[in-house]
């Protein structure tokens, strides 16, 4: 038998005071002498700044997550002498037992790690993968594309799960603790039961699910509708085989998901059904983690690092960014309205150039370096775009080399559905974790297997495989990992230190949130909390979608709308933005108000004398 879950490389004192905002905390502490060191590079051959001899904050750490139980777990095993990577372990494990409708062990995700003493960034891409014996027409049925209700439910939605793995590939390259030990919160949680939270119990009463294969299923309507009934806010919900699962892996490693009893349940609950899927117990055994590095690149003094792809979030970061710079400099209009226009119109730019060129890269050829390079950026922003014109992808080969590019293949506009999470971290030394996890639609494909529910990740490749006589970028194939939104984010400082962590969940608007952090802490000012706090503005296409649920939110529509832009506004969005920015002399956390969580600031207890 193969071993399962490989890693494949492409290359990679003193108690301050506290001060509190509204759902973020800030660490006051005295700040460390820090000089800039002579730039190195990657393995990919990109300039990394090498970090400061000693961290400034050096004692601090932070948690930021969508759930206090998860925040809770992160900053216990930091206390306990684990680090930024066994924090982002134990959130998740909790996660995915009191957020199942987010995350969890049947899904996947990507990690972003800082390593302050290298200064390098490292991506754990822990996607999931369709079955080897996928065609691109996975999700055409009796000559039909199938709609995607249809799609998510039937066993074809699930690719082989990834986190188990992405936990394993980290924590041996950069893991304190030992292995299994971030998973006892968790474990415990499960065994004693965890209080429903009103999110979840809000969840369980909407139709499609109570009243779907969700209820209907033998295990997962025992588990979330006791008695026919959908668990309450503030009930106790046990769950013994979550908590089994985990021993297991604690015990013997990603074998102990990936073959045996636990692989053994997964495949025959995808197997189940009117319209099984194909996913097999070789394809759970061959399951790779992709370990790369960062995808950066300078934004003014700064560096942006994201997942790069089958994650369009390194690309579209950067794109937003580097289109917005340019475009706001060139502008003579200042103010809040001109720096609006400016964002939304960057977006609009990067979302066209993301949708057609960005897929799996051991499928296709995805021209990364092009759609980066300064040149084409240049010319992007220059190109005479402005509010009201509909958005369409460049051709960086014209632009730099006189060869098109852009009739490679057919443009993709999948719009995945948001079941997803996101955590930010730094831990005592200065090492950072930005971690997207997801089982794509809210409870994924609603298939129970040993404890958490299985992903329908294979829902965000183009279910339509075709457009124009040709195939899309991110049509299904054997093995092929979906292109993802997810954008898992760390900025690095002039020093090389980590200045900020942020991401969040949204399918493909995830892209907008992240960036309207960035622009917000990074350009405007902002704090992690106000950046989490602000309205989100979403422009993918010719609409732009514009939250209107306050008064900021009211204007910047009418700001948008005066520009000439086509706007939609929406009263709610669904973003779980957990931001950490690191200050001259304290960590700056911000949470999401939208969903549950907190951000949270320990210090690092005095040695006894």
């Amino acid at each position: 038998m193969r071993n399962p879950a490989r890693i494949v490389r492409s290359d990679s004192r003193s108690v301050p005071t506290f001060r509190k905002t509204m759902t973020g905390l800030m660490l006051g502490a005295a700040l460390l002498a820090s000089c800039a060191a002579p730039a190195t590079q990657n393995a990919s051959g990109q300039d990394v700044a090498a970090p400061s001899s000693a961290w400034r904050l050096e004692g601090q750490a932070m948690a930021a997550a969508a759930d206090p139980r998860a925040v809770d777990a992160a900053l216990e095993v930091m206390r306990e002498g684990g680090n930024a990577i066994d924090a982002a372990l134990a959130a998740h494990t909790v996660l995915g037992l009191v957020e199942p409708q987010s995350s969890g062990l049947g899904g996947g995700g990507y990690l972003v790690y800082y390593d302050h003493a290298t200064g390098k960034v490292t991506v754990y891409d822990g996607r999931e993968t369709a079955p080897m014996s996928a065609t691109p027409k996975l999700f055409v049925k009796d000559g039909k594309v199938m709609d995607f209700g249809p799609a998510v439910i039937s066993g074809r939605s699930v690719g082989t799960p990834g986190a188990v793995a992405l936990y394993k590939a980290a924590h041996d390259d950069h893991g304190k603790l030992a292995w299994g030990k971030a998973f006892e919160p968790a474990i415990k949680l499960a065994d004693e039961g965890f209080i429903v939270s009103d999110r979840l119990a809000s969840f369980l009463t909407y139709s499609r699910f109570k009243d779907g294969p969700l209820a209907a299923g033998a295990e997962s309507g025992a588990y979330f509708y006791p008695n026919g009934e959908p668990l309450k806010s503030g009930v106790r919900r046990p769950n013994k085989a979550y908590a089994d699962t985990l021993r297991a892996i604690a015990k013997d490693g990603p074998s102990a998901f990936y073959t045996g009893a636990i692989a053994e349940s997964i495949v025959k609950a995808v197997h189940s059904g009117e319209t099984p899927g194909a996913l097999s117990l070789e394809d759970l055994a061959a399951y790779k983690v992709r370990v790369v590095d960062g995808l950066c690149r300078p934004w003014r003094d700064k560096r942006i690092c994201s997942a790069p792809p089958s994650s369009s979030g390194g690309v579209a970061m950067n794109l937003i960014m580097g289109l917005y710079d340019r475009l706001s400099k060139a502008s003579p209009d200042t103010g809040e309205a001109a720096d609006l226009r400016d964002f939304v119109l960057s977006e609009q730019l990067a979302y066209a150039d993301r949708d057609h060129y960005v897929a799996d890269p051991d499928a296709v050829s995805v021209p990364v370096d092009d759609l980066l390079n300064p040149a084409y950026l240049d010319a992007r922003a220059a190109g005479g775009f402005k509010p009201g014109d509909i958005p369409v992808a460049g051709d960086p080969g014209q632009v730099l080399r006189g060869k098109p590019i852009i009739d490679m293949w057919g443009r993709d506009l999948t719009t995945p559905n948001p079941g997803t999470t996101h955590m930010s971290f730094v831990d005592f030394d200065g090492n950072a974790v930005s971690y997207t996890a997801t089982i794509e639609s809210p409870f994924g494909s609603y298939r129970w297997a040993s404890g958490f529910l299985l992903n329908n990740e294979l829902t965000d490749f183009s279910r339509d495989p075709e457009l124009g006589g040709k195939l899309v970028a991110n049509a299904p194939g054997p093995g092929k990992r979906p292109r993802s939104s997810m954008s898992p984010t760390i900025v690095l400082d002039p020093n090389g230190d980590v200045f900020m962590v942020t991401g969040s969940p949204g399918g493909n608007s995830i892209i907008g949130y992240v960036s309207k952090t960035l622009v917000a802490v990074l350009d405007w000012g902002r704090t992690a909390q106000e950046a989490a706090s602000l309205p989100n503005i979403v422009a993918r296409g010719e609409t732009v979608r514009v939250e209107t649920a306050d008064d900021t939110g009211k204007r910047w529509a009418q700001d948008l709308r005066s520009a000439g832009f086509k706007v939609q506004e929406v009263n709610g969005e669904v973003s779980g933005l957990h931001v950490i920015v690191a200050r001259e002399d304290h960590l700056e956390g911000g949470a999401d108000p939208r969903r549950e969580g907190k951000a949270e600031g320990i210090v690092r207890a005095p040695p006894k004398p």
